[in-house]
């Protein structure tokens, strides 16, 4: 495979434009950095284009969770269902404010939380069946499902759940804009982000769907919620910068001990132009995934996202798994050759049961969510980015298909042998 190695295919590259560029000059020329006149339009358009009443802008989708459930009353002692199969920021901002993350398995073939394996950690835990620090007592407030990679959770039966369970629900959709989902064929669409939750949370972390660098946005259609979401995103101040500074006199009170969240209009600038070409862009990933599927289709090796019709997929990841049982090499040493040969790749993501901090505090083990626990250890996420050039994709699809054929259990060679064949020539260098 030495062509593959004549180019690099990063993970991830951003898609910026000449209008972005122009915005924050413009931004900077303007003497106004901080949140301002481009935030405010920026969470304006948002709002339309996920058909939201309100929504707030802030500097990560960390803080537009941690703002989300400090506005729902989250107390100290009170549980939230978390999927295991996420990020650290699901699950670390129930922390922050001294809650505790009740850890629940995924899907085996969407990797989403499992609502039924959601039902039997809330059975065990008033059974008190659940390991310390886990009480029979201990009050269920909240859930916050995750939209993995970019394909949206059934909406409706996680609210039906949580009205049975009188459960607030809060969104991370860090993966899902623009995605959206319908019942069925017969059912028009609904727009991650419209009434879909309590709050929704977006992220626009510089390998999102949409970029401004570092940034997110919290929507929702109680004005209450976004009122003191607002509040505390800037010290708990009664009013902002802006509203001071712009001609509404120079006096706040502070109102609560808030926190300092705000995004800048500089990444605003980049946001608002970002926002007009999003469809564009998932239309693009889209396209790839398509390639990619195709591409994969007869592979006995691995297995590819599924193309589901009710779903408008935002495709931020494209994962694949491997057939551990097909193949004569581990899931990291498929990786590492990966890399090997220019094609940068990632995981989502080593479950969060499976992580020192929840297994020491929380005394979680790899079989309370044995899904995840199987399914981590074959993922691995191919590149899928709106710039991706066409002799891109094909070293991809190239160096994947490849690497599965050559390695397959159907080889010649025994399995430990063409494993250690594989790596060994790989790492050092020698075409393969």
């Amino acid at each position: 495979m030495t062509e593959s190695r004549q180019s690099v295919v990063p993970y991830f590259r951003p898609e910026l434009t000449d209008a972005e560029i122009h915005e924050v000059v413009e931004a900077l020329k303007s003497g106004w950095l901080t949140s301002g006149p481009r935030v405010k339009k920026f969470e304006e358009q948002f709002a339309r284009a996920v058909g939201a009443s309100h929504a707030v802008a802030l500097n990560s989708c960390t803080a537009a969770l941690h703002l989300a459930v400090e506005a729902l009353g989250l107390r100290s002692g009170e549980a939230v269902l978390v999927p295991t199969m996420t990020f650290a920021a699901t699950a670390e901002i129930v922390r922050y404010l001294g809650g505790l993350p009740i850890l629940v398995d995924c899907e085996p073939e969407t990797g989403n939380l499992d609502l039924a394996d959601a039902a039997r950690k809330i059975e065990a835990l008033r059974a008190g069946r659940l390991q310390d620090p886990f009480r029979a007592s201990t009050r269920v407030v909240g859930i916050i499902p995750v939209h993995v990679g970019g394909r949206m959770v059934d909406p409706s039966s996680v609210r039906a759940f949580a009205a049975k369970e009188n459960l607030w629900v809060v969104e991370d959709a860090a993966h899902a804009f623009p995605a959206s989902w319908r019942p069925d064929a017969m059912s028009p669409w609904q727009r991650c982000g419209e009434k879909t939750a309590d709050v929704s949370c977006f992220s626009f972390y510089a390998n999102k769907t949409i970029t401004t660098g570092e940034g997110g946005m919290a929507v929702t259609e109680d004005a209450a919620l976004a009122d003191r979401m607002r509040l505390m995103s800037l010290h708990g101040l009664s009013r902002d910068a802006w509203e001071r500074y712009s001609g509404g006199g120079w006096d706040y009170r502070i109102v609560a001990p808030g926190y300092k969240y705000n995004l800048t209009d500089l990444a605003a600038g980049i946001g608002l132009h970002q926002l007009e070409r999003a469809e564009t862009m998932r239309v693009r990933r889209e396209e790839i995934a398509a390639r990619y599927r195709e591409a994969f289709s007869g592979i006995d090796e691995l297995e590819v996202p599924g193309d589901d019709p009710d779903r408008i997929h935002a495709w931020h990841l494209f994962p694949i798994r491997l057939r551990e049982s097909a193949l004569s090499v581990t899931r990291d040493e498929f990786i590492e050759v990966l890399k090997k040969e220019g094609i940068g790749c990632s995981v989502h993501w080593r479950p969060l049961h499976l992580h020192p901090y929840y297994q020491e505090t929380f005394r979680w083990a790899p079989s309370d969510l044995p899904v995840a626990t199987a399914e981590w250890r074959r993922l691995i996420s191919l590149p899928i980015f709106p710039a991706m050039r066409e002799d891109e994709i094909a070293s991809v699809t190239r160096v994947v298909s490849d690497l599965c054929a050559r390695y397959s259990r159907g080889a010649s060679q025994s399995p430990s042998r063409a494993g250690q064949t594989f790596v060994a020539a790989a790492l050092a260098g020698e075409p393969s």
